[in-house]
């Protein structure tokens, strides 16, 4: 039996722990925040509920096999759900890929060579792609394992070819091949996810984004709940509340964290958290860390941080249903004039596309009987307004008005007479991110999802391992490209490594 730290509660921390606990081993997993989640977290608010930031996630075949793993699948209730896409041009909610291309064609007739010429291309990716959504060979062991990888080992020829031609190839580069710049094409086909990310994840997201996208009906705070509930079972212990401040090495190895001054032992150490802040804020001694990494790791980027506004309405869920029409909806904007790069745009919010989503329609008890939640995201441009008003409180009181007001304004061309409905309002800004999941700049993800600024070279690659011996990263963070699934691969490498 080895003795474990882990570093943060959000999915991969949690699922680490339970595949660690369930080994036998003495698992304590270290919270900074008063609940388990990171970013899928939620919280109630006058009744109320919001989700932190995350509101779905994808590869459910992986999901929902480690949590059948886990032993938790049969609690949590999974829910699928469907995106609608609203602009000034079109307006439907697609059963698939195929489903969002005829939308856009719908939408502009005049535009058929180029987007034939467009389309063309994403069809060789998503075609690779959207048949792939089986749980991932890192679920298994043995000859299941090998079993599970077969698939995989038959597409590899034709995902390697596409992987060179389109995997550092940017959104904005692959969209000005058949579009003028800022027309509203190239808008769409270069704003598609994150900013500029490499256009062979945006072809996989294409393949299951409306077929594979999914929630759960009480909230993503109570995945993380059953989660943590079970670790508990398993003979872990979790502390919340407890901000680790030092990971503390001996001889070049991790042998423990500190804690409100005090020292806890372990065998090994898994940061369940921003990878940059653990080795250049929590690790005690920096010179274990060979001085290119920490230059590399000091300019990587991080993805973009999230603004997010939380109401509460004085309207039922079937009155808000009559013009959201379904929980989760993406308001686009395709008119050109502001960018995600330019932080000084103080008229950035009002120009933003806008994802608009509501808990409590996709189960009513998340909000006071005859009243409804919604939720207003937004990706923010780095340190906008001189990182939200320079440390001035009074400034980013008023910065984050702004900006709330502008995004209450452009929800209200989908949900007429929405702010006369607001009885309750607040928001959360890449500041309120970082200070509660501690990621730097209130990274939403990971890494930067432009394959020009990568910080690994292997874009899907796995990188668990840091320079300390027994320290291990646990997150979201072990993946250039992150999210639900990056953080359930690091997991379970994390607990296959320590035997």
């Amino acid at each position: 039996m080895k003795n474990i730290i882990i570093i943060g509660s959000g999915i991969g921390g949690l699922v680490a722990g339970n595949l660690l606990a369930k080994k036998g081993h003495k698992v304590t997993i270290f919270e900074a925040h008063s609940m388990p989640g990171g970013y899928i977290a939620g919280f109630y608010r006058k009744g109320y509920y919001f989700e932190s930031g995350t509101v779905s996630f994808e590869a459910s075949a992986s999901v929902f096999e480690a949590m059948k793993d886990i032993g938790v699948f049969e609690k949590i209730g999974f829910v699928k759900k469907r995106l609608r896409l609203v602009s000034e041009d079109f307006d439907g909610t697609p059963e698939n890929y195929d489903g969002y291309k005829k939308l856009v064609y719908a939408a502009f007739p005049d535009d058929k060579e180029k987007l034939d010429a467009a389309f063309s291309d994403m069809d060789k990716i998503v075609s690779v792609l959207e048949n792939s959504n089986k749980p991932l060979p890192f679920l298994y062991s043995g000859l299941k394992m090998l079993k599970s990888m077969f698939p995989y080992i038959l597409n590899a020829p034709k995902l390697m070819k596409l992987s060179k031609l389109y995997g550092n190839m940017t959104s904005s580069e692959f969209a000005g091949r058949y579009f003028e710049k800022d027309s509203k094409l190239f808008r769409l086909f270069s704003g598609f996810g994150y900013p500029d990310m490499s256009i062979f994840m945006v072809g996989g997201s294409l393949a299951g984004l409306f077929t594979d996208l999914w929630t759960v009906k009480d909230g993503m705070q109570s995945w993380a709940d059953i989660l943590a509930e079970n670790f508990r079972n398993f003979g872990g212990e979790l502390r919340l509340n407890s901000y680790v401040d030092r990971i503390i090495t001996k001889n070049g190895a991790a042998v423990g964290v500190t804690c409100k001054n005090t020292v806890y032992n372990a065998d090994y150490v898994i940061s369940a958290s921003d990878y940059k802040k653990t080795l250049q804020k929590l690790l005690d001694d920096k010179s274990l860390i060979p001085q290119t990494l920490m230059d590399n790791i000091d300019r990587a980027p991080v993805s973009e941080g999230y603004f997010t506004v939380y109401l509460g309405l004085n309207i039922s869920n079937e009155e808000l249903g009559k013009h959201m029409k379904v929980p989760q909806v993406l308001a686009i904007n395709t008119k050109p004039g502001f960018s995600i790069y330019n932080s000084e745009d103080s008229e950035f919010f009002s120009k933003a596309s806008v994802e608009i989503y509501s808990s409590s329609m996709v189960n009513p008890k998340l909000s006071p009987e005859g009243k409804s939640s919604l939720m207003l995201q937004t990706k923010v441009p780095y340190h906008w307004m001189n990182n939200w008003g320079g440390e001035d409180k009074e400034a980013y009181r008023q910065l984050k008005e702004k900006a709330m007001d502008a995004m209450i304004d452009s929800a209200s061309r989908l949900i007429p007479g929405l702010k006369e409905c607001i009885e309750y309002k607040d928001a959360a800004t890449p500041l309120t991110y970082e200070r509660f999941t501690h990621n730097t700049d209130g990274a939403s993800c990971s890494w930067s999802w432009n394959p020009k600024k990568k910080f690994y070279k292997g874009i899907m690659s796995v990188n668990i391992e840091t320079p300390v011996k027994n320290l291990y990263i646990g997150s979201c963070w072990a993946m250039q490209f992150g999210g639900v699934p990056g953080a359930l691969w690091a997991a379970y490498q994390c607990a296959n490594k320590i035997k």
